[in-house]
């Protein structure tokens, strides 16, 4: 019996360095097939990625759970910069923006909240430029908008969600975050993920963000999921959402008093991964200039499947705080 467990450690020990291995060989070759967009900036000794194109009033994007800023450069950031300065970042552990200091490695459980994630997002925006921005937010990045309306209301001229996660949900997770965002999984199964991660797994994946309807053509090409299964990006995306319920908790409790700006809410009746009536109705009856949009047979990636329904709330929020 013991001879068979050591036999069997050592098995393991084997397959998770030959998946350590191929895992770094994914990794190498994600970034080089897709680079920065943008520059970089420091901030307190983490460098933020950012992309900023356009002239008008300062638009700021910021994207959901997995993604990069990719995923608004794709379609929704080149309808806008006619009008607007569009500021695109990637929060921290994804894309190429670095983790807070004292976060990340492979036995670390904490994900940075979305206020520490704001408030870096924040100061590396003030080294842009940045001036009351309205700020864009999708599904995650939606609970980071908020956070950076509760940071800086007065400096914050109007907010947009977009699918955002913004109240309290029932439930767990499920398993692919109690597995990446611990540190045991981070230890043993992120790197798993990482090199045996087939193209249809990713794939359906994809799809079944999008559903019930279907990313667009080229969308998986350019947004370059592989820079999301990287070990790092996968245990702060794991981490941060696993541990984000608590802070949002927190964070509801202020909406009414703190955020005075105007709000757009857009979002969709058939999205199953941030739903309608737990997050953006509830939301919409706690803020006091909150307007929502829902989009009829719409999923959970609006901006992609009504760029049109998007803009326009873009716009409304833009004109509701004066900048237009």
């Amino acid at each position: 019996m013991k001879r068979n467990l050591v036999w069997a450690a050592l098995g393991a020990v084997a397959l998770l360095s030959s998946c350590a291995g191929l895992a770094g060989v994914k990794e190498r070759t994600a970034e080089q097939t897709h680079p920065p967009l943008g520059r970089f900036v420091e901030v307190d000794g983490t460098r933020v990625h950012v992309w900023v194109e356009g002239s008008g009033p300062d638009l700021v994007l910021i994207h959901g759970a997995g993604g990069n800023l990719r995923d608004f450069t794709f379609d929704l950031a080149k309808r806008l910069t006619s009008r607007y300065r569009v500021i695109a970042f990637d929060r921290p552990g994804l894309g190429y923006t670095e983790r807070l200091p004292g976060y990340g490695g492979v036995g670390s459980t904490e994900g940075e909240s979305p206020r520490e994630q704001a408030a870096l997002l924040q100061k590396a925006a003030a080294q842009v430029g940045v001036r009351r921005p309205v700020v864009v937010g999708h599904s995650f990045g939606g609970a980071v908008a908020l956070a950076w309306g509760l940071n800086a209301p007065r400096d914050t001229s109007a907010l947009v969600l977009l699918a955002g996660v913004s109240n309290p949900w029932p439930g767990d997770l499920g398993t692919f975050y109690n597995v990446t965002g611990t540190a045991l999984g981070g230890a043993t199964a992120v790197p798993v993920i990482t090199a045996l991660a087939s193209e249809e797994r990713i794939e359906r994946s994809i799809e079944g963000t999008f559903a019930p309807q279907s990313a667009p053509d080229g969308y998986s090409e350019y947004l370059g999921p592989g820079l999301t299964l990287r070990r790092e990006t996968l245990r702060a995306n794991g981490q941060q959402v696993l541990g984000l319920r608590p802070h949002i908790v927190e964070m509801s409790k202020q909406y009414r008093d703190t955020l005075r700006m105007p709000v757009e809410i857009v979002h969709g009746d058939t999205d199953s991964t941030v739903p309608l009536d737990v997050h953006s109705i509830p939301l919409s009856k706690q803020l006091r200039r909150g307007n929502l949009t829902v989009l009829d047979g719409v999923g959970h990636m609006p901006h992609h499947v009504r760029p049109e329904a998007t803009v326009a709330a873009i716009d409304r929020a833009a004109s509701r705080a004066g900048l237009r």
